[in-house]
């Protein structure tokens, strides 16, 4: 059997109606896993649709990863629906758009901080438990590149998800001896619903070649890029990976951003290496 294998286990996905969780819900379909794809958007049921027509095993449920009893709720459906869970992808988020530091309110900081950070505590939370009950699986959770160091997304967003790098520390000491790993990834720009408006920015300005200048391959993400290492993440393939934040970003963390100008010279000389 693959390492990354899902056959007989059991996932919920958080985010789902479109982008990295969509993606992610295929993926882990497709690797055999029965899914419970989860969103407050209708739009998560085509989700689960697309994942049956293709003989998967998929079931729909709108709700809020930031309300307690909608997440209680969605953990108990999965077990009744599936007879266990073995994974957990607390992938929704929201940006709470792009105000300026000192334009930021306080509803902004309370909508993203109840979305971004306590979604993932309570899935965290009502998940672990019925995965220990299966015997250990996986708790994968969506932070971000912004949640690293400034400069990839506004306050309130950044800090939440500096939040969930931190929560996911927390939550591995705090299952010790459980066999329940926790684990986050940390994207860089990728193409998704959230982010579409920046997309279809730049595009109508015709300045597409911009998208993603700032790290090493010089492009934006796509969402089955990130579902992979949700994949990984998930899977046996990770078993001795726990507590860590994991980017998937083109290498943009690696660096503080660097200008365009610095990239054409490096470029250059890169050329010329290829050129002796």
């Amino acid at each position: 059997m693959s390492m990354f294998s899902l056959a007989g286990k059991s996932a919920i996905i958080t985010g789902a109606a479109s982008g990295i969780g969509r993606a992610s819900a295929i993926l882990f379909a497709q690797a055999g896993a029965s899914v419970l794809v989860c969103d407050r958007a209708a739009a998560v049921e085509e989700t689960a649709e697309a994942i049956r027509a293709a003989g998967g095993t998929a079931s729909a449920m709108v709700m809020d990863a930031g309300s307690g009893a909608d997440v209680s709720a969605a953990v108990a459906e999965a077990v009744a629906r599936f007879g266990r869970l073995d994974i957990a992808y607390a992938n929704a988020g929201i940006t709470g758009g792009l105000p300026e530091f000192f334009e930021t309110t306080e509803e902004t900081w309370a909508d993203v901080l109840r979305v971004n950070l306590i979604g993932p505590f309570l899935l965290i939370k009502h998940a672990a438990p019925e995965i220990m009950k299966a015997g250990g699986g996986s708790i994968v959770c969506t932070a971000s590149v912004a949640g690293l160091r400034h400069g990839a997304g506004p306050v309130a967003y950044s800090a939440s998800k500096a939040g969930v790098i931190n929560l996911v520390q927390h939550a591995c000491q705090s299952l010790i001896g459980t066999n329940v790993r926790v684990n986050a990834i940390c994207p860089g720009l990728t193409e998704t619903g959230m982010t579409k408006p920046l997309y279809d920015q730049v595009r109508a300005a015709g300045r597409e070649d911009r998208i993603g200048q700032l790290n090493p391959l010089q492009r934006g993400g796509e969402p089955e890029e990130i579902a992979a290492m949700a994949l990984f993440l998930a899977s046996p393939a990770s078993s001795y990976v726990n507590g860590q934040a994991i980017p998937v970003d083109g290498g943009l963390s690696t660096s503080h951003p660097v200008s365009p100008a610095t990239q054409k010279a490096s470029k250059m000389a890169l050329d010329s290496l290829k050129d002796d």
